[in-house]
């Protein structure tokens, strides 16, 4: 028993170095965004997806693409609009003159990590066409199932401010995504950070200081230990008595389904993991309830019109669950 502990401690600190090195090399580039680095690195071992809402100029998109470069894995980016066709984003069958048959060209959905660049701007019947392949990592079409390769992940950016030509995101949708993470503006000390940065860059394109950390087996090993952390029945009951209070909670219209208790318990697994720990603590379920349940809520139309945000509510909300001992 005691041979088995320490192997898997050994192994913890070695996962443990990978994560500080993805940290470190997305360091070199992006100033505070701590939490939001985290949230990435939680997701990606929790199978998840992850929105990302900020107003331009905060490094939503940048951060992506540094996140994807860590990884030696196929990445893809897509900027969403208006006139963007399903087609467009899942691929299409063509004719093939040389043997009278059609052949599937893939989309630029068909790749490993998938940033999707303003995700509101597509109409609907584009944005229906990720539902499949966020669920179940697959996509259909004319009657033939082509499945995605893992690691998979779709990272999409949202901006919370200009709403003229959005189209607002159905809740099928955005309970797909794991997380919702809002990045806010850097405190003064981060931007001057940021400033110097840039001027001691000399032209040096952001892209170019990162050097890739992983590859898909390593990413594949950490996902195995994170299914094997432990769960006290206690934690268990914490993360039900939350998710059941937002169905409760007369602030809300509309309270968390049972998805978003796993989507907690995944989460939380995947984050204590990169904390070096193999068993959850109630610290975790209370660091990933908020992104996985903001985007999941609906406030009721008074309290929307009050200008009462989903975030304060789920505060409030764990404040009240008694925190198992």
């Amino acid at each position: 028993m005691e041979e088995s502990e320490f192997q898997s401690r050994v192994d913890l600190t070695h996962l443990s170095e990978r994560v500080k090195s993805i940290r470190d090399e997305i360091g070199k580039v992006i100033v505070g965004q701590d939490h939001m680095i985290d949230l990435l690195i939680t997701a990606l071992l929790a199978d998840g997806h992850v929105l990302i809402e900020g107003v331009p100029g905060v490094a939503k998109t940048l951060t992506a693409k540094l996140f994807s470069k860590i990884i030696s894995v196929n990445f893809s980016r897509v900027q969403f609009t208006p006139d963007l066709m399903p087609s467009d984003v899942v691929g299409t069958s063509v004719f093939n003159v040389k043997n009278s048959e059609f052949e599937f060209k893939p989309g630029p959905i068909f790749s490993n990590i998938v940033l999707i660049d303003e995700i509101n701007r597509a109409p609907a019947k584009t944005q229906a066409a990720l539902f499949e392949v966020m669920e179940e990592r697959q996509v259909t079409v004319d009657g033939r199932t082509h499945k995605m390769k893992a690691p998979y992940m779709v990272l999409a950016t949202q901006n919370p401010i200009e709403h003229e030509g959005t189209y607002r995101l159905p809740e099928a949708q955005l309970d797909r995504f794991l997380f919702k993470v809002v990045v806010d503006y850097p405190e003064l000390e981060e931007e001057v950070d940021i400033i110097a940065r840039q001027h001691a860059r000399s032209g040096v394109q952001p892209l170019d200081e990162i050097n890739p950390v992983l590859k898909a087996e390593d990413i594949a090993a950490m996902k195995t230990f994170a299914q094997q952390v432990h769960v006290e029945e206690n934690i268990i009951r914490y993360i039900a008595q939350i998710v059941q209070e937002t169905r409760n909670n007369p602030l809300l219209f509309l309270g968390a389904s049972p998805r978003a208790s796993i989507a907690i318990l995944n989460a939380s697994k995947s984050f204590a993991i990169i904390q070096g720990r193999d068993f959850i603590n109630p610290e975790d379920i209370k660091r990933m309830a908020m992104p996985v349940l903001r985007h999941r809520i609906a406030l009721s139309p008074e309290k929307e019109m009050e200008g009462i945000s989903p975030d304060t509510v789920v505060e409030q909300i764990i404040n009240k669950i008694e925190v198992p001992r």
